[in-house]
């Protein structure tokens, strides 16, 4: 019979970097370990928290350790729910499937091996509601919004269940906000299951007109790549463009800004 710290490393693949106690540590594509305490985190002392898009659950079990009374994370249940673009969908739901196996299997995986009670619930964003699954005193959404075809529509679907406080951190344009340090700008960004993606300003400004308002914020940093990242392409052009990158975001690895954010009375 396999062994927990077998079971973990033998899945099929880990998006988050996670540090499992006595079951290892995964093999992840983002290392979020050595940002998450940078991050502007509201109080979640005694709160009800909620995490989309949580994928493997590292913000959810990180809001569980930083004393959350309850944690619920939510996430779609297959990939075939992802917001693909038209043109990727059939290749993209074949090679999720077959390079990342049955979703929702490492997180499942990660909360037995940290004793975590935090609940996964099958949800698009989209559906987020009060009804289906009340309100939150605190929401968490990371490297969701690119991925959405509306982001607009999702971030009214959790300001619809955010009581409080959004903490949101989203991948940003390091060109474009160098460019443009006060002028929202977005790109079309069409690689595999990405829509849109904004500069730094423009992500503050998204999170504005959906009805938040930004209290705090980051400077661009890096979310460092995990030992399972795939390789980046060693082209002379892309290994110029990748130390640009890494200048801006003051570390190599995946540009992102973060914001803490209140509710605005309206």
């Amino acid at each position: 019979m396999l062994t927990l710290a077998d079971r973990v490393a033998q899945f099929t693949l880990w998006y988050h970097t996670l540090d499992l106690g006595e079951a290892g540590v995964t093999n992840g594509w983002f290392d979020l370990r050595p940002i998450v305490n940078t991050l502007p985190w509201p109080d979640v002392t005694g709160k009800r928290c909620l995490d989309v898009g949580t994928y493997d659950g590292f913000l959810a079990f990180e809001l569980e350790r930083r004393g959350a009374a309850e944690v619920v994370a939510t996430d779609i249940p297959d990939h075939s729910e992802w917001d693909w673009l038209p043109r990727q969908r059939r290749d993209g739901i074949a090679y999720l499937n077959a390079i990342a196996g049955e979703k929702g299997g490492g997180f499942r995986l990660a909360k037995e091996a940290l004793g975590s009670t935090v609940e996964r619930e099958t949800i698009s964003i989209y559906d987020l509601s009060p009804e289906r699954l009340g309100e939150f005193d605190v929401v968490v959404c990371g490297s969701l919004l690119l991925h959405l075809r509306d982001p607009f529509r999702g971030l009214d679907a959790i300001r619809g269940v955010c009581r409080s406080e959004l903490m949101s951190c989203e991948q940003v344009d390091v060109g474009l906000s160098v460019r443009h340090p006060r002028r929202p700008v977005l790109t079309a960004f069409g690689d595999i299951g990405k829509w849109l993606i904004p500069n730094a300003q423009a992500h503050f400004k998204m999170l504005e007109i959906a009805g938040f308002d930004v209290i705090e914020k980051t400077r661009i940093y890096a979310i460092p790549f995990g030992t399972g990242h795939p390789a980046s392409p060693r082209r002379f052009t892309s290994m110029l463009q990748e130390q640009g990158r890494a200048m801006a975001s003051r570390g190599r690895g995946n540009p992102h800004v973060a914001a803490r954010c209140t509710v605005a009375q309206i």
